[in-house]
């Protein structure tokens, strides 16, 4: 795979802010898809159960495609930086032992935007959790196993 050289620094002036809600994307690297399988996608869950549990970050939407992930998140305290690398190294570190292998997992960096205050976070969860449809992998959102959505009772995401 070609990869940009400073790809890793595209947000170099990154800012996180408490209670901001943020749009995070990260791919595996050479885009393997790992997640194909669905156990080891779980284990990318699990990181984000675990950023919830910790009263670190707020999951919103998510979904775990075969080699990348789109989470829709309030950040509660801390860095966007550090949580996103926390993520990615536990669930790096479970998927090596999952498969018994050694190696990298994920590309280095990600990206983020920041939603504005008055943007429809749920148009946004709308688009994530639509990913595995326009992907082509399922015809129905609710065929897929590797999304959630706070507003799965009221979207109309199916």
């Amino acid at each position: 795979m070609t990869r940009t050289p400073h790809a890793h620094r595209l947000r170099t002036g990154r800012f996180s802010e408490s209670g901001r809600v943020y749009l995070i994307t990260s791919a595996t690297e050479d885009r393997r898809p790992f997640f194909s399988d669905f156990h080891l996608g779980r284990l990318v869950v699990d990181q984000f159960k675990r950023a919830d549990e910790s009263g670190i970050a707020t999951s919103l939407a998510w979904v775990v495609m075969p080699d990348h992930f789109h989470w829709l998140l309030e950040l509660s305290t801390g860095s966007l930086e550090r949580l996103v690398k926390q993520v990615k190294a536990s669930s790096a570190v479970a998927l090596n032992r999952a498969m018994r292998r050694r190696g990298h997992v994920w590309q280095r960096g990600f990206y983020d935007r920041a939603l504005r205050y008055d943007e429809d976070h749920k148009a946004a969860a709308r688009y994530i959790v639509l990913n595995p449809v326009r992907a082509g992998l399922v015809t129905r959102v609710g065929d897929y196993p590797l999304w959630d959505c706070v507003w799965v009772g009221d979207s109309d995401a199916g």
